[in-house]
């Protein structure tokens, strides 16, 4: 059961979510018969398990992928089950051969290119593969000092999922990105809660002169400018897209934000300043790291488990690419709106690469 490893237009897409289905979809547009492995049960990604609350940082008409307008409000911001039903509809109209239930366990070289072998042991085989699962799949956890003697509850921002169960608790979030920040607002109303992150917040307007930042940013090249990246993830703080409600929030102390603290104590934390504060609930709004290890016995990653590629298209084997890694070529790169123009990059790249051997 799988592909034959000798068709020249076969390509094997890891991972079934908004990465994977765009790389489908623009595989099928250059003439290659893509085979998608989805570990879940249907073909969403990571969306149906973020928190209940969550929407887009990024309106509706800039955060479709290619071949299929998002419903709705192009102005609005789409929520998590609005984008579940946009990319179940989206591998519905896909020509597309989709598989669930299929988890990667290791890719290796074999005579046709590479061989894809699943945990329920099926192994299919094609010249290419695009690894499409390395966005938000491997939560990152550091581990602040003195959390082996936390008392408390700790947890990842992907294991949140509402305010209940945190009435009246004490909450520290790590982290100031917009997911923390998000999170850190709906906290607030049930629940005393510090920002603690290590650069002060950084608002940035969501609409400039009535348009969307992210339309500006496409606009004016900074969404793939490698100059830019600094000034979009770093600077002097972690960006935060605000329409001005959560600047306002934060300024009331509801949450509040705080430099990071310095280690954590039994059931207490102690701030930069020394003062000590019993905190029941730690939570991680950390990011994540890439979820791409079945790629280790192939060579294609680092020490660090990073994938070796440039703009996506792998350094070390010429039949793998990546779409949907964070900063892959640009600031959207793994955004639903990014995902489409990085697939077609990759698989063009990959395709000349076929047809050259």
């Amino acid at each position: 059961m799988g592909m034959s490893s000798d068709a020249p237009s076969s390509v094997i897409v890891v991972g079934g979510g908004q990465a994977g289905l765009a790389a489908a979809h623009v595989a099928r547009t250059l003439g290659l018969e893509p085979l998608v492995l989805e570990a879940a049960d249907r073909p969403a990604g990571s969306w149906p398990h973020y928190y209940d609350s969550l929407t887009l940082f990024s309106p509706a008409r800039r955060s479709a992928l290619p071949g299929l307008p998002f419903p709705g409000d192009p102005d609005g911001y789409p929520a998590r089950d609005e984008v579940v039903t946009y990319l179940g509809d989206y591998a519905s109209r896909l020509d597309a051969d989709i598989r669930t239930g299929r988890r990667v366990e290791r890719v290796t070289a074999g005579p046709g290119g590479l061989d894809v072998l699943t945990t329920g042991g099926e192994r299919f085989a094609a010249p290419m593969v695009v690894a499409a699962t390395g966005a938000f799949t491997r939560p990152h956890h550091p581990r602040p000092p003195g959390l082996a003697t936390f008392t408390g509850r700790v947890l990842h921002s992907a294991g949140y999922r509402s305010p209940k169960g945190f009435e009246g608790r004490r909450v520290v979030i790590v982290g100031g990105g917009n997911s923390a920040v998000q999170i850190g607002v709906e906290l607030a109303a049930v629940a005393r809660v510090t920002l603690a992150t290590r650069r002060p917040l950084r608002f940035v307007a969501q609409k400039v002169l009535g348009r969307d930042m992210h339309l500006w940013l496409a606009w004016t090249g900074l969404d793939s400018a490698g100059w830019a990246r600094p000034l979009l993830t770093g600077g002097k703080g972690t960006p935060v897209f605000d329409t001005g409600a959560y600047r306002a929030r934060i300024a009331t102390g509801a949450p509040d934000r705080r430099p990071m603290f310095t280690r954590l104590d039994g059931d207490h934390v102690v701030w930069s300043d020394g003062t000590r504060e019993r905190v029941d609930v730690v939570l991680l709004a950390t990011g994540y790291r890439p979820g791409v290890d079945y790629l280790g016995g192939l060579g294609a990653l680092d020490d660090a488990g990073r994938p070796l590629h440039r703009g996506g298209v792998s350094t070390v084997h010429p039949g793998l690419g990546y779409v949907g890694l964070e900063w892959q070529r640009s600031f959207a790169s793994a955004t639903l709106r990014g995902v489409g123009a990085d697939a077609r990059h990759v698989l063009t790249r990959l395709l000349g690469r076929a047809r050259a051997r």
